[in-house]
């Protein structure tokens, strides 16, 4: 039986809050000069999973309503961002938000899109938005052939995580994603981002992974053991480095 998507992170949540990447102050610079975000703008952010978006959004002074599901990835980003009087926290899904119709000046969903059900969420991101607002979809987007460590670790999810390639969001290609903007044009930046990280950062960043077997499942003692050997075949002063690189798409709702 396929899981709800809306579940899929609940046991996973603790590493995904130490060891998922933030996305790069560029990304922020660019929603500024290009989307219209100062301070005050309200921003929808849909999927917001534990706040990793959401609080680089608070910083550049937005008033953000974080849009999260999943109650155990909602809390953990209510922990970290509560104290902030900008920041609130709804249990609305991308396809029903809970706010209301024209109420916010930008959507944004970061690491979240290729888990809606498209046509709804498009449906409910133009029904928030105000006349003129800007919907924004992020990704890092891991570099699988940008060095052999990184080839080693595509390698290790293809033959221990059944479900890589049926969740893989690179399978959303650019063309389904214009029809989210239509009839306005979608535009497309994009901006290097890297992780540095220790044995114990790896083994919490690919357990963090929707698709990665977790304890008790039968491929998970395999992954791991692999896994220290990527490492340690790769290491250099006890790091290793996962390069992505981050895809803004952007545009008038």
């Amino acid at each position: 039986m396929a899981v709800d998507p809306k579940l899929r992170f609940s046991s996973r949540v603790q590493n995904y809050v130490r060891y998922r990447p933030s996305y790069p102050l560029p990304v922020v610079k660019l929603l500024q000069r290009e989307c219209g975000l100062r301070e005050g703008t309200q921003v929808a952010d849909v999927g917001s999973g534990t706040g990793i978006f959401t609080k680089l959004l608070l910083d550049a002074g937005a008033v953000v309503m974080a849009i999260e599901p999943n109650r155990e990835m909602r809390e953990a980003a209510e922990s970290m961002l509560a104290q902030n009087p900008r920041f609130q926290s709804l249990a609305g899904s991308a396809e029903s938000t809970g706010l209301a119709e024209a109420s916010v000046d930008l959507v944004t969903s970061a690491q979240a899109f290729h888990w809606f059900q498209s046509e709804a969420a498009t449906a409910e991101f133009h029904r928030i938005l105000r006349p003129g607002g800007w919907i924004v979809l992020v990704w890092n987007e891991r570099l699988v052939d940008s060095s052999p460590f990184l080839k080693d670790y595509e390698r290790l999810l293809r033959t221990h995580s059944p479900e890589y390639l049926e969740l893989n969001h690179r399978e959303f290609d650019e063309s389904r994603l214009q029809e989210v903007f239509e009839p306005n044009p979608m535009q497309v930046a994009s901006f290097p981002n890297e992780q540095r990280l220790d044995y114990e950062g790896l083994e919490g960043r690919v357990l963090s992974s929707s698709y990665s077997p977790e304890k008790g499942h039968p491929a998970h003692d395999p992954m791991v053991t692999e896994l220290r050997r990527i490492f340690d075949a790769h290491q250099k002063d006890g790091t290793v480095a996962f390069r992505y690189e981050t895809k803004v798409y952007y545009g008038r709702g």
